[in-house]
């Protein structure tokens, strides 16, 4: 068989699956479609969880950006990492024990205000509207190698299948989904990573071929793989892989960003509660742990491997006898070569290749074949470019790997990309329809009532999350990610974390801290991102970690107002030390 058969064969039955889950376990209440009326197992829910927190960024971008950068993207690894194990410690079981269904449902509550409220369900949508886009655009970037087709089509697609599992199963159809998700996922991610440091280095663990020699046939010496990258780096004008690079305060500001942000996430916050008490929490959360490690363990591996075989498959090869999966990625615009001395050989080297993002012009061809590209060329010795969103795609087509494990691939991409997705949709439905309907505009409405508006809510988010798929603020889906991380990071965590150990924060402070947190974080980011092509950034801050600045400002704004006016009341105090206290505590006391 051909390689478009087995793409079809591996995507068809995943998405057989899935809608079959869906169709199975769809939502017959509003119980079922917010929470799943907490009867999901803690196993269940740790593989659910994993498969909803490893998005399309991990999947595709991560590994992408570690071949790339090198040490430089560990930012990601210590980001994500790091943030779920503040998420699982200190926030998840005491907002289980609180006992709501969604995050602004917790600060509206907590805070004793439905300003509050909707402040958080404002806050809710631009963090999931930001998350989700990257996923389109991941999911946008499979379609189109898989059925040759645009990127805007793909979008299209994926963006259905989504909204038809997602909306007509609720967290019911969306968990045990993502149990199937998560599964593709992990043997898509580490069978060809298996397969490829077996190739390379001889070790059957990807982890152990990490740290070991470089084997190539017909090579007399090995070399150790860490200093085989490190020469070919150094060699092609790039700093050495294993060392990093640019501003410090920078790569310590996007990890911390991550991480907090990650503790903010509302589409992971709401999975813990679908499990049935505080206890269960923990036992998911043990699950969840453990299932992440299998494949962020893996993905230096991959990282490494790919930027291996890219250097060796490309580098000072004639453009006549490029591989074929250099032009199947060619035809998708996501990878191009300019003959800039015009001696017909690619040259891979330090330097950027264009000015700003390329656009492809197929009627117009060099006589040495390649597309012409129509943005302004950079003067530089580097001639090819390419998307960092298809390295975990291409890798097995680099290597050589079988047919079916190209479509593995795939599969768990798409996988990747839709359980997140599905995730972000149900948060912005229930903030919708639960928190902004039933709580604020008609709280008389009937449960069928406020299902109906849930489902209208995910249709109108998936439209929107569309056309920013199609049209991303950022061509590279894990810095897309990233905003959504530096939204939560400035807005959420500091009012979760302040709602549940400070008796002391109040209703104003926690609004003002809010909204000062976010604002300054969206408006740093539309600035720099879409305002000015200036990179003289703030102490030099990016984008991607100014969150961190946001999640002080908040901080600070909350504890100064919540200072100037009148403390929360007496109940609302009591409710927050009881939520701190174990049951089996007793009465709390001050000896």
């Amino acid at each position: 068989m051909d390689q478009t058969a087995w793409n079809f064969i591996f995507i068809g039955i995943t998405f057989g699956v899935y809608i079959g889950i869906a169709i199975w376990s769809r939502a017959g209440s509003t119980k079922e479609y917010y929470v799943a009326s907490r009867g999901v197992s803690p196993f269940a829910n740790g593989m659910a969880t994993a498969a909803d927190w490893m998005s399309a960024a991990t999947f595709i971008s991560m590994a992408g950006g570690i071949a790339a950068a090198g040490y430089g993207a560990s930012k990601f690894l210590m980001g994500w990492t790091g943030g779920f194990v503040l998420l699982t410690t200190l926030m998840v079981p005491y907002l289980r024990k609180f006992g709501k269904a969604t995050v602004p449902d917790f600060v509206g509550d907590r805070y004793y205000s439905n300003a509050a409220r909707m402040v958080a369900v404002i806050c809710a949508i631009f963090i999931c509207m930001t998350y989700i886009m990257g996923q389109m655009r991941g999911v946008g970037i499979v379609f189109s190698r898989l059925f040759a087709i645009e990127i805007w089509q793909g979008v299209l697609i994926g963006g259905g299948i989504v909204y038809f599992y997602a909306g007509l199963g609720g967290m019911k159809g969306i968990t045990y989904t993502q149990v199937a998700q998560y599964c593709v996922m992990v043997f898509a991610y580490t069978i060809p990573v298996i397969f490829i440091s077996m190739i390379i280095t001889g070790n059957v663990v990807p982890q152990f071929g990490l740290i070991g020699d470089f084997v190539k046939e017909g090579q007399e010496h090995s070399q150790p793989l860490l200093d085989k990258v490190n020469q070919i780096s150094t060699d092609l004008g790039f700093n050495e892989y294993t060392k990093g690079s640019g501003n410090t305060l920078d790569l310590f500001c996007i990890t911390a960003a991550l991480m907090v942000g990650t503790a903010g996430l509302p589409h992971v916050i709401v999975r813990f509660f679908t499990v049935k008490n505080v206890k269960a929490v923990r036992k998911s959360a043990y699950w969840t742990l453990g299932f992440i490690a299998i494949i962020y363990l893996t993905a230096p591996a991959l990282g490494m491997f790919a930027r291996t075989n890219f250097i060796e498959e490309i580098n000072e090869k004639k453009y006549q006898d490029a591989p074929q999966w250099f032009k199947n990625w060619e035809s998708q615009g996501m990878i191009a070569w300019v003959d800039k001395n015009e001696d017909g050989i690619m040259q891979y080297r330090a330097g950027d290749v264009f000015a700003g993002k390329p656009s492809f012009d197929d009627s117009r061809r060099t006589e040495n074949g390649p597309r012409l590209v129509t943005n302004k060329i950079v003067s530089s010795p580097n001639e090819v470019y390419y998307d960092r969103d298809i390295i975990v795609l291409a890798n097995p087509e680099m290597a050589g790997l079988p047919k079916w494990i190209i479509a593995l691939v795939m599969a768990g991409c798409v996988a990747a990309a839709l359980s997140t997705a599905a995730g972000l949709l149900l948060v912005l439905s229930t903030s919708i329809s639960h928190d902004l309907m039933k709580k604020i505009v008609k709280p008389g409405i009937s449960d069928k009532q406020e299902m109906l508006y849930a489902r209208l809510a995910s249709l109108a988010a998936v439209l929107v999350a569309a056309y920013f798929g199609i049209n991303p603020p950022s061509s590279f889906v894990a810095k897309t990610v990233a905003f959504a991380f530096g939204l939560a990071a400035s807005s959420f965590f500091p009012t979760l974390i302040m709602g549940i150990f400070s008796k002391k924060i109040n209703k104003e402070g926690a609004i003002a801290g809010m909204i000062a947190g976010i604002s300054f974080t969206l408006a740093y980011i539309v600035y720099f991102q879409f305002l000015t092509d200036s990179k003289e950034y703030w102490f030099g801050i990016s984008p991607e970690g100014i969150g961190f600045i946001g999640m002080l400002i908040n901080f600070a704004v909350a504890f100064v107002v919540s200072s100037l006016t009148p403390p929360p009341p007496r109940e609302i105090q009591d409710m927050v030390e009881a939520i701190r206290i174990p049951k089996w505590a007793g009465e709390a006391s001050d000896h």
